[in-house]
């Protein structure tokens, strides 16, 4: 009787962890855009330790890895969209999809927990050392298999007062202090102490407080007009030959209503569809059009190169190139122009085409096939502005941004085709990836996109102004540039690894000496 009402108690236990570990990581999408309930993160990271509160590893991973799984199944359930609409797969292969994709994400929260686990029992100890190895495997799963780091958890703080913090130590710096917040909160629940809240909440408004002092970011003297094109084109036409001249002539004509007085102006990724070669005639008549009117044009456009058969995802800038120019500066292959890097698997380049593009349409999609430009590339140069540029997908990787970025880059700029995605929330975090990185480099964010979210960003004073999604229309405003280094800019992740690789080495040297102890006195006291 007693050992059946155990093994109930055990089995109930049981499902109230896992229950805990789904609801808490599902609900974590609810803190990213457009939700925008930050608070509500460090409610889910404090279930995801209460989750993996467990007496053995293996169990902490479990729960870990429900956890994690909640999180990406739900965090990024818009990429179904683009497989199963414009991808061509039927839903059930889809959702297998999805499903896999989710569970490959799971794994790596799930060994962070697991790595702490298996360091320590000390509940104290296992917050801080789940905090220093959530960086660690945060990085690892932006570099491995090509990288997808989307939806850490420092970009649910992107408008929360912590986002004081991201000049100086950056998103994975958030995602720490994420990790530590949800950790406290746990620990205040499960040891009925409000001490570690105290010394948390103590020591980040210390650190809040002396950020005014190490920042040397500020608004600058110059205020620059800028255009921002919205041509809403449907996904389905798109790269279809018939539509490259209608879709040509609408970003022109679009444009060339609202010339005036305008500085810059900026056409989203792949504005003009038809490959840059083919193109040059129509290039060169924006090119002197732009020149005309004392402003440079910058739009993306595929580069095939016959010779080679390399094909570039590409950025050119038409016009004036130095503000003092009277003439368009475009050349076909010119140093002025940026190559995508950082490719989308699949979108952009298919791994192991050869098996993969016969199975389903989703491997065989149109411009499927690009290049990688290099890693290191020089900035944009337009009407006298130096543009650091990113594309797409690569806003989402911090340190590739920044390794771009220069003393003298003016603006952040990014473009991006979000159509993909149809009505989903993943436009929406897009752009909160695109305002963290402005954040942290302390540079006015330009993005525009072929569907929205298009508009600017200013990371001084936190005010956005976007075009409404879904509509074909244009935004004119003002961007006031900012001068000076953050903090992050200039040492990127360099503060954290130190964090995180003194707090592992500190807590494993201290089980390795506690174990050795333990032995010892086992054997011979």
């Amino acid at each position: 009787m007693a050992t059946n009402i155990k093994t109930k108690l055990v089995a109930l236990r049981a499902n109230k962890t896992l229950w805990a570990a789904l609801f808490g990581g599902g609900l974590l999408t609810f803190a990213y855009s457009p939700f925008g309930l930050w608070p509500l993160a460090f409610f889910c990271i404090a279930t995801g330790f209460y989750a993996t509160k467990q007496p053995s590893v293996k169990s902490t991973f479990r729960y870990g890895w429900l956890f994690g799984f909640a999180w990406f199944a739900a965090g990024i359930s818009w990429v179904h969209v683009s497989i199963a609409e414009f991808g061509g797969m039927p839903l059930f292969f889809s959702l297998l999809l999805m499903a896999a994709l989710s569970g490959y994400l799971a794994l790596f929260p799930a060994f962070a927990f697991a790595t702490a686990k298996s360091i320590t029992q000390n509940e104290s100890q296992r917050v801080v050392l789940t905090a220093a190895l959530m960086f660690i495997f945060e990085w690892l799963r932006g570099k491995l298999l090509t990288g997808f780091p989307w939806l850490s958890f420092g970009y649910t703080q992107t408008d929360s007062p912590l986002n004081v913090f991201a000049p100086v130590i950056g998103e994975v710096g958030l995602t720490v202090l994420c990790t530590l917040v949800g950790g406290v909160l746990y620990l205040t629940v499960s040891l009925k102490s409000f001490k570690p809240s105290l010394i948390l909440v103590s020591l980040t408004v210390c650190g809040a407080l002396l950020i005014p002092s190490f920042n040397t970011t500020h608004y600058g003297e110059k205020t620059i007009k800028t255009l921002l094109v919205q041509g809403n084109i449907q996904q389905s036409l798109k790269w279809e030959p018939e539509h490259f001249w209608p879709t040509m002539k609408l970003y022109r004509d679009m444009t060339r209503l609202k010339w005036d007085g305008v500085d810059l102006v900026v056409w989203p990724e792949a504005a003009i569809p038809e490959i840059e070669e083919n193109a040059i005639p129509y290039l060169q008549s924006v090119d002197a059009a732009a020149a005309f009117n004392q402003t440079a044009v910058i739009t993306g456009i595929p580069d095939y190169q016959f010779d080679t058969r390399n094909v570039f995802n590409t950025l050119i800038v038409l016009g004036k190139r130095n503000a003092e120019d009277t003439q368009g500066q475009y050349v076909y292959l010119s140093k002025n122009r940026y190559q995508k890097h950082q490719l989308l698997p699949i979108g952009e380049f298919v791994p192991f085409e050869d098996w993969l593009r016969p199975i389903a349409p989703l491997f065989n999609l149109v411009m499927s096939s690009f290049t990688r430009g290099e890693e290191k590339q020089a900035n944009l140069q337009a009407n006298g502005l130096n543009v650091l540029p990113a594309i797409c997908y690569e806003i989402a990787f911090a340190e590739l941004v920044r390794g771009n970025y220069r003393a003298d880059s003016d603006l952040l700029f990014t473009v991006s085709n979000d159509a993909w995605f149809g009505h989903s929330h993943g436009p929406h975090q897009h752009m909160q990836i695109a305002r963290m990185r402005a954040l942290e480099l302390q540079r006015p964010l330009v993005r525009v996109t072929n569907n929205g979210i298009t508009g600017v960003y200013d990371p001084i004073s936190g005010q956005q102004t976007a075009l409404p999604q879904f509509v074909a229309d244009s935004l004119v405003t003002e961007v006031k540039l900012i001068r000076g280094n953050s903090l992050f800019s200039q040492y990127g992740n360099t503060p954290i690894w130190l964090f995180s690789i003194i707090i592992i080495v500190f807590f494993s040297v201290s089980h390795l000496t506690y174990r050795t102890k333990s032995k010892f006195e086992r054997n011979f006291l």
